[in-house]
C-alpha cells in the first residue's frame, strides 16, 4: 500500500475531492471506499461507547497498519480518518466536519463556510484534479471535439437546489438562446448535464436542433460522459449557478466562464460566487458573453503545498 490513502464514501464530490489532494501530495496514493454500517452513517464523525472498528474489513485491514497520511472528505471518512490518527497516522479532513477540528491534523474548509482555527486551511471553492496537465490529456483523449466549429460553447449543467431557486422555464430560454447564438455564430453549442440534473432540464437539453454542431450529453444513454473534453476543447463555460465543484473546475480552466443566474443563488453558495466575480474570474451571465482574460483558479496545488508544510511532508516529485 502506497504512504497516502484516500478516503470517501463513495460519492463523486467527496471521491474526487480526497483523490485530488491525495494525488497531488503522492501520485502513487492509493483510494478506499468506506462500507458504512448504519452507526456510522448515523453518528460518524461522533465516536460511541464500545466503537468497532466501522467501515468493512478493508478498513479494519488500514488500521493495522495505518498509511502515513490519510485524505478524508465527507461525514463518514471524518471519522475514519479520527480512527487512523488514533493508529499514529497523520490525517487531513476536507470540508467543515461539524465538530471540533483538534480531532485532525488538519482541516482543509471552502472558504465560505467560515470555518476558522490554528489547525484550518481555508480554500476558495474545492479541490479537484484540473490543472494544464489533466487538460491536455483530456484533450487528447477526445480528438474529435476538436474538429467542432467555434466558438464552442459549452453549458455545464447542475439543477436547483435550496440555495438555488432556479426554474424550468428559465432553463429552457437559456438552452435556447444559447443555441440561437451558436447558429448566429456559427460555431458550436455543447451541454453536459449532471446527477442532480432534473427531467425537464433534460428535456430542454435533449430538444436542441441535432443538426447544430456539438454534443448534448445527458446521461450514460448518450454514450461516455464527454464533460473532461469539453472542458479541454471549449472556447467559453456556462455554467448553471448551483454547484461549487462544477464552478471550480470550470474555473480552473483558462477560459472565460460565465455564471448563470446568480441573483437566484442564496447562502454559501452566493459567496462563493461572490467571490470569483470579485476576484474577475467568472463573470455574469449575459446575452454578449464577451472574452476575458484571467488566471485560472487551482487551489489544490496550493493546498498540497500548504499540507507538506504543516505536517512536514517531504516532496517526492
Amino acid at each position: 500500500m502506497s504512504d497516502t490513502l484516500a478516503l470517501h464514501d463513495g460519492r463523486a464530490g467527496n471521491a474526487r475531492q480526497a483523490l485530488a489532494l491525495a494525488r497531488a501530495l503522492d501520485a502513487d496514493a492509493d483510494e478506499l471506499v468506506l462500507q458504512s454500517g448504519w452507526p456510522a452513517r448515523w453518528l460518524a464523525p461522533r465516536m460511541w461507547p464500545g466503537l468497532p472498528r466501522p467501515f468493512g474489513d478493508a478498513f479494519r485491514s488500514v488500521c493495522d497498519t495505518p498509511p502515513a497520511i490519510a485524505v478524508g472528505c465527507g461525514r463518514q471518512a471524518a471519522l475514519a480518518t479520527r480512527l487512523l490518527r488514533r493508529g499514529g497516522g497523520k490525517v487531513v479532513q476536507l470540508l467543515d466536519p461539524r465538530i471540533d477540528t483538534r480531532h485532525w491534523d488538519l482541516v482543509v474548509a471552502p472558504r465560505h463556510d467560515g470555518l476558522s482555527g490554528d489547525n484550518v486551511v481555508s480554500v476558495l471553492g474545492s479541490l479537484h484534479p484540473v490543472d494544464d496537465a489533466w487538460l491536455t490529456q483530456a484533450r487528447d483523449a477526445h480528438p474529435a471535439l476538436a474538429t467542432l466549429p467555434r466558438p464552442h460553447t459549452v453549458l455545464l449543467v447542475g439543477g436547483p437546489s435550496r440555495h438555488a431557486a432556479l426554474t424550468d422555464e428559465g432553463f429552457r430560454a437559456l438552452v435556447q438562446g444559447l443555441a440561437q447564438r451558436a447558429r448566429d455564430e456559427g460555431g458550436g453549442f455543447s451541454a453536459v448535464a449532471s446527477r442532480r440534473t432534473p427531467a425537464q432540464w433534460l428535456k430542454a437539453i435533449g430538444q436542441v436542433d441535432r443538426q447544430l454542431p456539438g454534443i448534448r450529453w445527458r446521461g450514460v444513454r448518450d454514450g461516455d460522459n464527454p464533460y473532461a473534453g469539453l472542458l479541454a476543447h471549449a472556447t467559453r463555460i456556462v455554467c448553471t449557478p448551483d454547484s461549487v465543484n462544477m464552478l471550480s473546475e470550470a474555473a480552473a480552466t483558462r477560459l472565460p466562464v460565465f455564471a448563470w443566474a446568480r441573483g437566484l443563488v442564496s447562502g454559501r453558495v452566493r459567496r462563493f460566487l461572490d467571490s470569483l466575480r470579485d476576484t474577475g474570474r467568472v463573470h455574469d451571465f449575459d446575452t454578449v458573453l464577451a472574452p476575458f482574460a484571467s488566471e485560472p483558479l487551482r487551489e489544490t496545488a496550493r493546498v498540497a503545498d500548504v499540507v507538506r508544510g504543516r505536517l512536514g511532508i517531504t516532496r517526492t516529485d
